[in-house]
């Protein structure tokens, strides 16, 4: 059974060596992401070119993302690295302060004294440690400490319930921008966006630096889900960033959270990535929890088009083996996936042409029970749009375009295939039949469905559904 789910791995210390970057590649990794939140530019370039190259050797089209940074609201640096907090203790986070020490710690973010007030619960240290605010008084937030424990130098800062003002795109992440399309990401994900708008913005900086990636927004401020459909039809898909997300919204909450927001992505045709923590214990262990494989499985049959490792590929001991074991529990969670197809129609409109033949073929592709869906495709739309919907029927995007094929990798339940371009229709069938029967997913004789768009060569101009035996086109041309 052909993996369905795809895979997005992380990229760090543990898959520097090309000999291990190569290993990851093979075990099956569909999108290497690039952590902008640590590494020079000069190291991403380095990284993507090796990517490049070795999936090239490999035969496998493997999508780049760029993640960036985004304002990281960290608390500042300590004399002695870290303290001990008590709870009960007054504490203060201090905007003026250079050094920490037992009794206050400076800010890297100062503007955190404008976004609370007496009463709001701050969570530090990805909420290890609580804190309450007594009083705000000019540069202080003044503090009691509900949860302690040790805190380190330069640790993350969050507000229960969201909330603050910090922009979603940093200097940095504006040069980060610039940097991704000189590697040609195929994806960028914008981190903390807060709305539409600034999806908007991190898209106008892409295409000002001549870029044409695809954008995800990562999901994880409170503010996101009050604004999650004005942000889902700014981006190309979004991100379960459950990390911070859980932080600011209650651990408990981002279950039901998550299944709302691949649902909500799949019904306006966008993408999603389930990330953090999904094989965390993989860093030290040769083996997932039982926890880790349900929760991994649960993200499959919610849909989710892919699922992500962090630290685990980046810094972890097993690296290859993680992304072995991810690849196997996406496998036989697929198996239990049902399909609901007929369901799904009711309640869509389609108003394009090229989306009517999309669906099109799916209704025709589950009800004559065929061996496969060929969506000849430039832009991959028509494959995207297939993909929303469970059919039961595998997708084989064909197309002579390498960017699109990289960024297919993405796509749940799509396999991508390359195929020239050929103006000659009947050729072109011809050689779409050919490839298929070449790649090993077809034979001779079996049913499949083929979109096309004529005249042919044209973007977005699907408009054909044709039912063909295998063979026929290369019988004709014979």
């Amino acid at each position: 059974m052909i993996r369905q789910t795809k895979i997005v791995a992380t990229l760090g210390p543990a898959t520097t060596e090309p000999a291990v970057l190569e290993r990851l590649i093979a075990a099956g990794v569909d999108v290497v992401r690039m952590n902008f939140s640590h590494g020079t530019a000069q190291e991403h370039t380095d990284r993507a070119r090796s990517v490049r190259e070795i999936a090239t050797r490999l035969g496998r089209d493997v999508a780049i993302m760029a993640d960036l940074q985004g304002p990281k609201i960290r608390i500042g640096k300590y004399a002695a690295n870290s303290t001990t907090l008590v709870n009960g203790q007054s504490y203060i986070l201090d905007a003026d302060c250079k050094e920490g020490n037992d009794e206050r710690v400076g800010l890297d973010y100062p503007e955190l004294v404008n976004d609370v007030k007496s009463g709001d619960t701050l969570l530090l240290d990805d909420g290890r440690i609580v804190m309450q605010v007594n009083r705000v008084a000019g540069r202080e937030i003044h503090c009691l400490v509900k949860v302690g424990g040790i805190l380190k130098s330069r640790k993350g800062i969050n507000k229960l319930g969201g909330g603050l003002s910090a922009p979603a795109l940093t200097g940095k992440d504006m040069e980060d921008i610039r940097t991704a399309v000189g590697f040609e990401a195929d994806y960028i994900a914008v981190s903390f966006p807060k709305s539409g708008a600034d999806m908007y913005m991190a898209r106008e900086l892409m295409r000002a630096a001549g870029g044409s990636s695809m954008m995800i927004a990562k999901i994880e401020r409170f503010e996101a889900l009050h604004s999650l459909e004005d942000i889902l039809k700014a981006c190309d898909g979004v991100m379960v960033a459950r990390g911070d997300l859980a932080v600011e919204i209650g651990d408990a909450a981002v279950p039901a959270v998550q299944k709302r927001l691949i649902r909500q992505a799949r019904e306006f045709n966008k993408l999603t990535i389930t990330a953090t923590q999904m094989m965390e214990s993989m860093i030290e262990s040769p083996v997932p929890t039982r926890a880790e494989v349900s929760d991994v499985a649960n993200a499959v049959i919610d849909g989710t088009d892919a699922v992500m490792l962090s630290a685990e590929t980046a810094a972890g001991k097993f690296p290859v083996e993680t992304v072995e074991a991810m690849s196997r529990i996406c496998v036989e969670a697929e198996k239990s996936a049902q399909v609901t197809l007929d369901a799904d129609f009711l309640n869509r409109t389609f108003t394009r042409v090229d989306q009517s033949i999309a669906m099109g073929a799916l209704f025709t592709a589950h009800h004559l029970k065929v061996k496969a869906i060929a969506a000849l495709t430039q832009s991959g739309s028509t494959a995207l749009w297939m993909s929303r919907l469970n059919s039961g029927v595998p997708i084989y995007a064909l197309t002579p375009e390498e960017k699109t094929r990289r960024r297919l990798s993405l796509y749940r339940d799509v396999r991508t295939i390359m195929l020239p371009l050929q103006t000659d229709r009947d050729l072109l069938l011809a050689n779409a039949e050919k490839a298929l029967l070449d790649a090993g997913v077809v034979s001779l004789g079996d049913l499949i469905v083929i979109t096309v768009g004529e005249p042919i060569g044209t973007p977005g101009g699907t408009n054909t559904l044709k039912i063909v035996r295998v063979g026929e086109h290369i019988q004709n041309l014979n």
